[in-house]
């Protein structure tokens, strides 16, 4: 059990400097509460502008309960390569984590704002979050269920003295659960719009939570604006992104992801969106949360 000191630096130096919309402009009306808590998100038709993925084979040695999509995971698996190429399928990521890391953390001027505290980075890909985190002195533990993202995410890490301690594994939250493992940071950036079940993916984080611990969120908004932005922009104009990496039916809205927190017993405290400037080529920290947006909750006391 983490200390209630580090438990209450974690909660300061988590929240941003920019107080966002809070959890309380997510009230839902009575008929849309109940149309939500009815809906199965895995049900979602996952249609897109793009040609459909192959069947994928059966699924692999992850057989325990899980939120795994096998048809995203095969997308990511085809361009595990290309995770370090900045310039690469995703150089958005790589230009967007700066900002990222600037809601997780509060003080930029400390070198060191999560020493002592256990980090897992969920879907963390070839790394590119989870270095930085160990840099800031996170004990930082990265999965995935692609085995080239981890194999990717670990010969980079070792080039570094202090990013090789960081802990990868393939595996899922689902199979973290199972292993009763705890952290007090818990983090899944870009990653929920490419599961089978948001609800479950959720509960798996939050059980993954300490009593009091933090769990981040970051997503796509299921909004027109995204649609045009992230998908007819992103994919088919800029050729930023490879055709099909989103589908638009898949995103969830901030009332949605609230919602979904909250019956994991995740409370939300702080919402903020990330905005991107095509003249300086940066993204920056906003109120506007129409597309891109990050959520930072607590998970209650058990």
């Amino acid at each position: 059990m983490v200390s209630k000191h580090l438990l209450t630096r974690l909660r300061t130096l988590t929240r941003p400097a920019i107080h966002c919309r809070r959890s309380s402009n997510f009230c839902p009306n009575p008929k849309f509460l109940h149309e939500l808590q009815s809906r199965r998100y895995s049900d979602a038709p996952q249609s897109s502008p793009a040609a459909s993925a192959p069947t994928p084979p059966p699924a692999s040695n992850l057989n325990s309960k899980s939120s795994l999509n096998e048809i995203e995971l095969r997308k990511f698996a085809a361009i595990a390569d290309t995770w370090w190429d900045a310039e690469g399928p995703f150089k958005p990521l790589h230009v967007m984590n700066p900002t990222r890391l600037a809601f997780i953390r509060k003080d930029p001027h400390c070198a060191r704002p999560f020493e002592g505290l256990k980090f897992v980075d969920v879907g963390c890909g070839g790394g590119i979050l989870s270095e930085p985190l160990a840099r800031m002195g996170a004990t930082v533990t990265g999965i995935d269920a692609v085995e080239k993202n981890i194999k990717i995410a670990q010969l980079h890490a070792d080039l570094d003295p202090i990013t090789s301690s960081i802990d990868y594994h393939c595996t899922t939250a689902e199979k973290l659960v199972e292993e009763q493992r705890k952290f007090d940071a818990v983090l899944a950036l870009e990653v929920i719009e490419h599961v089978a079940d948001p609800a479950e993916f959720c509960k798996s984080l939050s059980a993954l939570t300490s009593s009091g611990g933090a769990t981040l969120i970051s997503t796509i908004n299921r909004s027109m604006r995204a649609y045009a932005t992230a998908i007819i922009m992103a994919e088919y104009v800029l050729h930023w992104l490879p055709r099909g990496t989103h589908q638009w039916s898949s995103f969830l809205t901030p009332e949605e992801l609230v919602l979904i927190l909250q019956r994991a017993s995740i409370s939300v405290q702080e919402m903020a969106g990330f905005v991107y400037d095509p003249l300086t080529g940066r993204w920056s920290i906003s109120d506007d949360i129409s597309v891109n947006f990050i959520a930072y909750g607590t998970k209650s006391s058990e």
